[in-house]
């Protein structure tokens, strides 16, 4: 019902109509607490009845199991689907759905049947959830569940099959892990996306995928020198960046535990100007020189695409 109504835009409107959809069912969950369960949302018990061969989902492995099982096929289907006539013209939709409507497709049906078999996909991985942890709450349909799903799905690269699973495996890390690490990893989530957004627009995948094609002509040896440099320089960046984050979030939640901070096994003290500037100065520095060898970089990265595709041309005129 939902998609008919948002498939009708694309790119960027269609975007913005689904979250917009997604805070309509999220108010919504609340307003009919008879239906939602209202803040506290719904429970229930996973283990109920009798187990059949011994599985009776008590135990956490078998519901790991459970989830594995689904969570494979589910993957196999969907690869499957990009193969088929549909996929494959829900790709071109995708890129260019004025060529697509001029050969005579409905690009919005074509739209509205894979949103259809995304929330087939999605209530699957909803109901594996509702069994892992037993209660549904208003907070998985609320604006902060549905961006992230957004977010991540851009970091991992959303026009490639696997972007939106490296994806995922990054939203589990940051929520689960990083979020244990430091309070700030809302902020560094956002320089990341930033970043990313400046640098890699088309996510980790289309990093992943550029490095193989220029693998696929031997050139990927020329580039090590270059990736180790760019890797230093930033982390040089990062670890002066995230000492001032560290300070100021310490200053403005934690100033009744005193001004000691400990970051990366080094204490830091957050009243001191020294740490400061000392932490100020390795950003500038490693900023600096990241900007130089990334210009230095995109010189290289440029010559030998422009080699590959010299290559290129030269097979095809054989």
């Amino acid at each position: 019902l939902f998609g008919y109504v948002t498939t009708k835009k694309a790119g960027t409107t269609f975007a913005m109509i689904t979250l917009g959809m997604a805070e309509l069912v999220f108010a919504m969950s609340l307003m009919f607490s008879e239906f939602f369960g209202g803040e506290a949302g719904i429970s229930a018990d996973r283990v109920v009845g009798d187990s059949v061969m011994g599985i009776s989902y008590g135990p956490g492995v078998q519901v790991y199991y459970l989830i594995a099982v689904y969570t494979f096929v589910s993957v196999a289907l969907m690869f499957a689907f990009t193969r088929t006539p549909l996929g494959r013209i829900l790709n071109a939709v995708r890129d260019n759905p004025e060529r697509v409507e001029f050969i005579g497709y409905n690009t919005q049906m074509v739209r509205y049947l894979a949103f259809i078999i995304a929330g087939f996909f999605a209530g699957i991985s909803g109901g594996l959830a509702a069994i892992q942890f037993e209660i549904v709450t208003a907070e998985v349909v609320g604006p902060i569940r549905s961006g992230g799903y957004l977010l991540f799905t851009f970091l991992g690269g959303a026009t490639f099959f696997f972007g939106p699973i490296i994806g995922g495996i990054l939203m589990v890390l940051a929520f689960v892990l990083f979020s244990e690490i430091t309070k700030a990893w809302l902020l560094y989530l956002g320089l990341i996306f930033l970043f990313m957004v400046m640098y890699a627009p088309g996510g980790i995948a289309s990093l992943i995928m550029m490095n193989l094609r220029v693998a696929a002509f031997g050139r990927l040896r020329e580039l090590w020198v270059s990736y180790l440099a760019l890797t230093v320089t930033a982390l040089v960046v990062m670890v002066g960046a995230g000492a001032i984050i560290e300070m100021i979030y310490h200053l403005q939640l934690s100033t009744a535990m005193g001004d000691t901070v400990r970051f990366l096994g080094v204490t830091l003290h957050a009243l001191e100007p020294s740490n400061w500037v000392g932490a100020l100065l390795v950003a500038l520095t490693g900023l600096g020189l990241f900007e130089i060898t990334r210009r230095a970089f995109m010189k290289q990265w440029s010559d030998i695409q422009t080699d590959i595709e010299k290559e290129i041309k030269r097979r095809e005129t054989q």
